[in-house]
């Protein structure tokens, strides 16, 4: 348990940031609505009929002045993106620090297994984010009770375990990259996340692109698939748990045989 305390001691300063900021504009984003809904309300027959961009973002589906497709579109984007691009950066380095910053060889010197350095390195990642999700809902749900309004329980707590698989299956993805690198993967990380971020979008723009969305794990976060259909797209799912179990194994697999230096 040494390191896992020590990693998330370590990440704590990052985690405050990422957490505050994404708390915080998800506040922002709610706090509004109630001047904006009017406003929005009038305009949602438009915005569900401005074609591809529409199709993007699922406002073809949902009633974009309403709380629940207000607050999947716009809180939606808050914390996909922003939580992907942390779950990102702490999955592709906390592997692939050790040789960046020369503490391999100290680590590796304990009494402990290779495995169980991995293993508590992951552990500390699901910890940070299920951390940062919290910190999400609370905020969520205290900024809803200030503007009075309300949600439907299910569609909301799918909504936000969606996002939360999301993020451990792109920090899966690229903890099994940083087991392969020798540090200096943020970039990568990030434009990872970005790119599954865009994928999402191209598939939402036509049929012949629907395949994408076995890719990216945005597919199964659309809020207005949620809301439209009541759950989580199996399929998709399906494929992100495997996708998230092929990273992690291949993390173990790798960093057992590596040859650090």
């Amino acid at each position: 348990m040494t390191i896992l305390k020590h990693e998330i001691r370590q990440g704590r300063n990052s985690l405050i940031i990422w957490a505050a900021v994404i708390a915080l504009m998800l506040g922002v984003c709610i706090l509004i609505y109630p001047e904006m809904g009017e406003q929005v309300n009038e305009l949602s027959g438009a915005f569900a009929n401005m074609g591809g961009f529409s199709a993007a973002f699922g406002m073809d589906k949902i009633n974009f002045g309403e709380f629940m497709g207000f607050f999947s579109v716009e809180c939606g984007n808050v914390l996909g993106l922003g939580g992907a691009f942390f779950a990102a950066l702490i999955g592709i380095s906390v592997l692939a620090k050790e040789e960046k910053e020369h503490t391999a060889e100290f680590l590796l010197t304990h009494p402990v297994s290779r495995t169980k350095v991995v293993l508590q390195k992951w552990v500390s990642v699901l910890v940070q984010i299920v951390i940062l999700n919290l910190a999400a809902v609370a905020v969520t749900v205290i900024t809803m009770q200030m503007i009075g309004e309300s949600a439907d329980i299910k569609p909301m707590f799918l909504m936000f375990f969606a996002y939360l698989i999301m993020q451990v299956e792109t920090a899966a993805v690229c903890f099994g990259i940083s087991a392969f690198i020798g540090g200096g993967g943020l970039g990568l990380g990030l434009g990872l996340a970005a790119l599954f971020y865009f994928l999402n979008i191209i598939a939402n723009l036509t049929e012949s692109a629907k395949f994408l969305k076995y890719i990216t794990p945005f597919g199964y976060t659309d809020g207005a698939d949620i809301i439209t259909n009541g759950r989580i797209e199996t399929g998709y799912l399906a494929v992100g748990i495997m996708i998230t179990i092929a990273g992690i194994a291949a993390a173990f697999v790798k960093y057992r045989r590596k040859d650090i230096m």
